[in-house]
């Protein structure tokens, strides 16, 4: 993740999930990529959208960017950013049967108040065959 990033997910403010995301760094599983560079210039994003496909488009081998933004979503697309969002992740978790249910990760994600589209939900879990109870 670019530091620009990081600067927005972990506020030292004792938020609930800045201690998994401090250590999935300690652990090496997530890393910090310093400098981010200075362009393009996409002034309809904010610092970590712009940072993370900037990041992108700096490497030479495929990478997939996880962004939830639809704007910056879009605009990654555009810069031919391959970009997957947290329903998609939850999705191929899932199938790849690394979690039980992603109805229940939905749950406790929206519990967080994390919010994805209600009709993205459903036709995820219809695709995962996890209808309503």
């Amino acid at each position: 993740m670019p530091a620009e990033v990081r600067f927005e997910v972990l506020p030292n403010r004792g938020l609930p999930d800045e201690q998994t995301i401090r250590s999935a760094l300690e652990a090496g599983w997530l890393k910090v990529r310093e400098p981010t560079p200075a362009t393009p210039v996409l002034p309809d994003l904010d610092e970590g959208e712009t940072a993370c496909i900037r990041l992108a488009l700096a490497f030479t081998e495929p990478v997939l960017v996880l962004m939830d933004d639809r704007a910056g979503r879009a605009i990654a697309g555009e810069h031919g950013v391959r970009v997957a969002g947290t329903a998609s992740v939850i999705g191929m978790a899932k199938s790849r049967g690394l979690i039980p249910s992603a109805r229940d990760v939905f749950a406790r994600l929206h519990a967080s108040d994390f919010r994805i589209s209600a009709q993205v939900i459903d036709t995820l879990l219809r695709q995962l065959d996890e209808r309503s109870p």
